[in-house]
């Protein structure tokens, strides 16, 4: 297994971390079951957030008290130095440590620089000197802003959505960051579910040298195919290029990435689900998608209001009343058959 770098934190862990979001979905006992599972299988980096409901809670359950060997990275996306420094407080607690490896101002629309008004940055810099934590980092999913935050050279790491699906420029991030000596965190390496093959998207990601991917895992079946990867690393060959290069023609272009950053919708719109239900219904088993819980939740797409916050919110800058429309549309002909997936 490929180790990498974080860039000017020193952290070495191996090119297939835990991302402990979906754990929320699962009970506590089940969590600290994967968790420690994924830990004795090889995972030795873990990434949580604050506004992950109970993740740090499970994590806490999972290793509190033992943390050798461990990398802990969490998030706090409170927009006032008090918050920050409060979810900071919180998230030890939770997660039962002294310190944090890497604590990240999570999901944001501006790159915090010490004098810039907010007190933001120099928070987390009386809070490294307090030794509550070791390294600053920044997640968003604009790359105008990721791109700042690289150039900015304030920060030690930054967390952004790569995948085989991402752009030229998204994928420029990964020699950007090694210019800077940042560690790049990459997340969404499944694009919230819309890759479906492990094997290409770990072989992907593996090309870069300086990328971390954090896998979202709440199964055991899904841990296991990535602990596979510890016996037999998947690498690039032909047939993974040819195949990712199908993928790419099929699905790029205005895609939702299923991030939820533009909900909640005024008239309930499931709208990380709905605005990509074309590609869920061909890339996962249709009747999935194609249940009464699922016409009901489409069916909403009639009542949208064109008010336009969704569209305000998107990181993605997408038209998604627009997609909201296009999937209606397909969704119906499905049903009715007219279409087949």
């Amino acid at each position: 297994m490929k180790q990498i770098t974080l860039g000017s934190t020193g952290i070495t862990v191996p090119q297939n971390a835990f991302g402990a979001l979906p754990i929320q979905r699962i009970s506590h006992q089940a969590a600290a079951e994967l968790l420690r599972s994924a830990h004795a299988g090889g995972m030795t980096f873990f990434d949580t957030a604050r506004g992950y409901s109970d993740s740090e809670e499970k994590l806490g359950l999972a290793f509190g008290g033992n943390w050798d060997g461990i990398y802990l990275a969490t998030k706090s996306v409170s927009r006032n130095p008090e918050a920050v420094l409060a979810d900071l407080e919180t998230s030890l607690k939770l997660l039962k440590r002294d310190y944090i490896d890497i604590y990240q101002f999570h999901n944001v629309d501006r790159c915090y620089r010490p004098g810039d008004g907010t007190g933001m940055y120099e928070c987390l810099l009386e809070a490294k000197k307090q030794g509550k934590i070791r390294h600053i980092g920044a997640t968003t999913h604009k790359i105008g802003i990721a791109e700042e935050i690289i150039a900015s050279g304030l920060y030690e790491t930054l967390q952004f959505p790569f995948s085989y699906l991402s752009s030229p420029r998204e994928l420029a991030l990964a020699e950007k960051c090694k210019e800077a000596n940042m560690g790049l965190i990459a997340m969404k390496a499944l694009a919230g579910g819309l890759i479906n093959r492990a094997e290409a998207a770990f072989a992907f990601i593996a090309q870069y040298d300086n990328v971390l991917p954090i896998w979202g895992i709440q199964r055991k079946e899904e841990l296991a195919q990535w602990l596979h990867f510890f016996e037999v690393p998947a690498a690039m060959n032909a047939q993974l290029e040819e195949f990712i290069d199908t993928e790419r023609k099929s699905i790029l272009g205005e895609f939702c990435r299923g991030c939820g950053y533009c909900m909640p919708c005024p008239v309930g719109i499931q709208i990380n689900q709905c605005a990509r239900m074309s590609l869920m219904l061909r890339r996962a088993p249709s009747r999935d998608w194609l249940t009464e819980y699922w016409q009901k939740e489409i069916q909403k797409i009639e009542s949208c209001l064109n008010c336009g916050q969704c569209k305000s919110r998107c990181p993605y800058e997408l038209d998604i009343p627009g997609l909201l429309k296009k999937n209606y549309e397909d969704y119906q002909n499905v049903l009715s058959g007219n279409t087949k997936v």
